[in-house]
């Protein structure tokens, strides 16, 4: 039984890895989970600087899932450089890291300071504010999408996933404009902007008003569009949004992933990853697969 997938020319032990921001850089977690059990570890944002985070509480749980507004609190890249790619490295697992930035200037200097790391692949967050023109996110207009992700890979040593944010008209819009601009792989999807009221205080649950919605409320719409991408472009999608189980797993790569990463309920089940590994090893076993390969985009309609 082989389950190993290969993105963008790098061959993981199996389809499973984090969600940036909610894994740290597998620190907190290795307590709990066997890293090297996992695919590949995807980090926490790491800028150029440090960046302080959103003010607080920036964080409130809704009905199946949660919003978040952390502001992606990191140290910045010097600390991650020194100490957080040594602590990955002692594992057998794939590093990636998600790079995030203000302007197309702080992705560049964190992409070109990456490029002399023993890092595996380069995990671009298009979701971030992008200052210079008005707090549109880079994710969110076709142009500026493409932009980014030319000027990235123009600099890149690693390969590039694209992370696309699903507050759009078109995924596949998006997923297109990405990879005419050389992108390696795409993650999706980001999470969705959603609110929360407080309505015996009449206050915003969040200091930001509004948040990130993840969790397994936002599985369907993750995995339709992840569906939606694998029909529109050849290179590899990074399924996730909403994963609880092995199931769900299931699901993103019958839809065409390749591989799927679990986010919110690492929260919840800081064992999740690992549970979700050994399901599909089973799933696999139940159904007489050989290569998990087979499952990719292996959805069939209704007859």
């Amino acid at each position: 039984m082989n389950t190993k997938v290969t993105i963008a020319g790098v061959t993981l032990n199996n389809p499973v890895m984090t969600a940036s921001g909610t894994f740290g850089s597998g620190m907190e977690y290795s307590d709990f989970v066997d890293l090297g059990r996992l695919g590949a570890v995807v980090t926490k944002g790491v800028a150029n600087v440090p960046w302080p985070g959103n003010p607080t509480p920036r964080v409130a749980e809704t009905y199946g899932g949660m919003l978040n507004a952390i502001g992606l609190q990191n140290p910045g890249i010097d600390v991650f450089v020194e100490r957080d790619i040594p602590f990955l490295q002692k594992y057998d697992t794939k590093i990636i890291v998600n790079v995030c930035g203000r302007t197309v200037e702080d992705y560049l200097e964190v992409v070109e300071r990456l490029g002399q790391e023993p890092v595996d692949m380069l995990e671009i967050n298009v979701s971030c504010p992008n200052v210079k023109e008005g707090a549109i996110a880079f994710g969110q207009r076709p142009d500026s999408l493409y932009d980014i992700t030319s000027q990235v890979k123009k600099k890149a040593k690693q390969p590039v996933i694209m992370k696309l944010s699903p507050n759009v008209t078109d995924i596949t819009e998006m997923a297109r404009a990405a990879e005419a601009a050389g992108a390696d792989a795409l993650s999706m999807i980001n999470t969705i902007t959603g609110m929360k009221i407080d309505i015996h205080r009449r206050k915003f649950a969040l200091a930001n008003k509004t948040g990130g919605l993840s969790g397994p409320a936002i599985k369907p719409v993750a995995v339709r569009m992840v569906y939606q991408a694998a029909h529109a472009v050849k290179i590899p999608i990074i399924g996730m949004g909403g994963i609880a189980n092995a199931e769900d797993a299931v699901e993103f790569l019958l839809a065409g992933a390749s591989a799927v990463a679990v986010g919110a309920m690492n929260f919840v089940n800081p064992y999740t990853t690992v549970e979700v590994v050994e399901g599909i090893e089973a799933y696999m076993q139940q159904y007489g697969i050989e290569n998990v390969t087979e499952l990719i985009g292996a959805v069939e309609e209704l007859r």
